[in-house]
């Protein structure tokens, strides 16, 4: 087995890299990856040292795919570490996973400022840590020695001493589960890297968070590698690739965004894996920490059941929603064909009509960057705060178009509407009587609103209190 450096950079670096649709900026911070073989402990190593569960852990080899990121601050320095998947290729040469991950692996190699090398002293040293340190030493990087699985305290891990002739000087003994030596490990990296030419200011703070959600193969991935023009996240044609969440930041002359790629999510019969379990999870997890969602439908495939569940993850959180129908280019079209597709997408998501809908194609960058404006739409109604007066000059011309009902002679009387909160807009009515303001007015009111404000691809909140009582309830 023999490795070669790819001529490519797949990981964000200290640079800012342009191309025709988006610039790249990259937060100007030292990069640690993490190499080794799978199953030796990279991922738990990853979480325990950034202090969040960002990585999947799993003892089946070859969970991690992507190259996750994560800051990690110690003694009041920042750096940028890398998860890479296992770098191995026993029995895998022909397999495009195993392709795309060593390609992510080296790339992580290429651009990083220091490797931590993680090597198992439970199995010991053999030929694959051999060829990976060999690797290592072409790239003429600093790297720490790292023997995970020295769990025992106080015991002489004898199998450390074997690492020595990888020829990195001192192996660290260390237990990635337990946090033996993660502080000496943090000591060595600062040590070792020269912060002084580094500004860590947070660039990304203020972008939109938009997730990119949708049933597995719908073209997630390629729709995040067409949006930044770089081999960023793993594209192949089996369902279900993508296991982590991975957090992409972009500025433009749209604005700025962090895209959340995130694995499929299928249906709960279908989830065998444990990992794709977690995977779900995490998909679910980033709809929460979004501004806008974009949820992905294969135009070829059309709707299904499974595109209403994940909509009302995105309803239940609240977040503003956009459907993009990709794989445009897929379809024959005539005069008619978008109206016809358009109409049917529609009745399709009648549930969430408010939803802006996009005809795009991913695989050829067809209408992708109309994305960013609509994005930007849909993240100012989500946002949108009106003043209580405008509001109630809205409320009496709605109700003299169309007057409040009436039941057993008893007219429901708005008194008046404030706005309560934003992201989703949330307005509070003073009724008379809550009964009489049933769902029907209730949506024609919220219809108008939109109409009025221009609020779009947000859902739209009601709380209704009787006036003089406590009494509310949630809509």
């Amino acid at each position: 087995m023999s490795f070669s450096v790819y001529n490519t950079c797949v990981i964000f670096y200290n640079k800012v890299y342009k191309y025709s649709l988006v610039e790249v900026f990259i937060l100007s911070v030292p990069v640690v990856a993490i190499v080794g073989r799978p199953n030796v402990g990279k991922s738990a190593l990853f979480n325990k040292l950034v202090g969040k569960k960002i990585a999947i852990t799993s003892g089946i080899a070859g969970t991690t795919r992507d190259s996750l990121e994560g800051v990690v601050t110690w003694q009041n320095k920042k750096f940028k570490l890398l998860d890479t998947g296992g770098l191995n290729s026993a029995g895998q040469e022909n397999s495009d996973i195993y392709h795309f991950v060593k390609k992510q692996a080296l790339g992580g190699i290429r651009v990083s400022n220091l490797i931590v090398f993680v090597v198992d002293v439970r199995q010991g040293l053999n030929r694959a840590d051999e060829e990976i340190a060999m690797l290592l030493k072409k790239s003429q990087k600093p790297v720490v020695l790292c023997v995970n699985k020295c769990d025992a305290i106080g015991a002489s891990n004898l199998g450390v001493y074997e690492f020595y002739s990888l020829g990195f000087g001192d192996p660290l003994a260390i237990s990635a589960t337990h946090g033996h030596g993660t502080g000496d490990l943090l000591d060595k990296i600062c040590n070792l890297i020269d912060f002084s030419e580094n500004d860590t200011a947070n660039l990304n703070i203020n972008s939109i968070k938009v997730a990119v959600v949708g049933k597995p193969n719908a073209g997630k991935s390629t729709l995040i590698n067409k949006i930044i023009n770089k081999d960023r996240c793993i594209v192949t044609d089996i369902p279900g690739t993508t296991r982590d969440s991975l957090d992409i930041f972009l500025e433009n002359s749209f604005g700025s965004y962090t895209f959340i790629d995130t694995a499929g999510i299928r249906k709960r019969k279908k989830i065998s894996e444990e990992i794709e379990k977690y995977s779900v999870l995490r998909s679910k997890m980033a709809i929460e920490r979004s501004n806008v969602c974009l949820l992905l439908v294969d135009i070829t495939q059309g709707y299904s059941e499974q595109d209403s569940k994940i909509v009302e993850e995105i309803v239940k959180a609240g977040k503003g929603c956009i459907i993009v129908a990709n794989k445009w280019d897929a379809v024959e079209k005539d005069t008619y064909t978008m109206k016809i597709y358009e109409k049917n997408v529609l009745s399709d998501f009648s549930f969430i009509k408010y939803a802006p809908l996009i005809f795009i194609s991913a695989k050829t960058g067809q209408k992708v960057s109309d994305i960013f404006n609509v994005i930007n739409s849909v993240y100012e109604s989500c946002n949108l705060r009106i003043p209580t007066g405008k509001l109630n000059n809205f409320l009496e011309n709605v109700t003299a178009k169309v007057p409040p009902p009436t039941h057993k002679g008893k007219r429901l009387k708005i008194f008046y509407v404030t706005q309560a909160s934003v992201a989703p807009p949330n307005f509070v009515f003073f009724v008379n009587s809550e009964s009489l303001f049933h769902f029907s007015y209730r949506r024609y009111i919220e219809n108008q609103l939109r109409e009025a404000f221009h609020i779009v691809g947000t859902p739209i909140k009601f709380l209704v209190r009787e006036k003089n009582s406590y009494k509310n309830r949630n809509s």
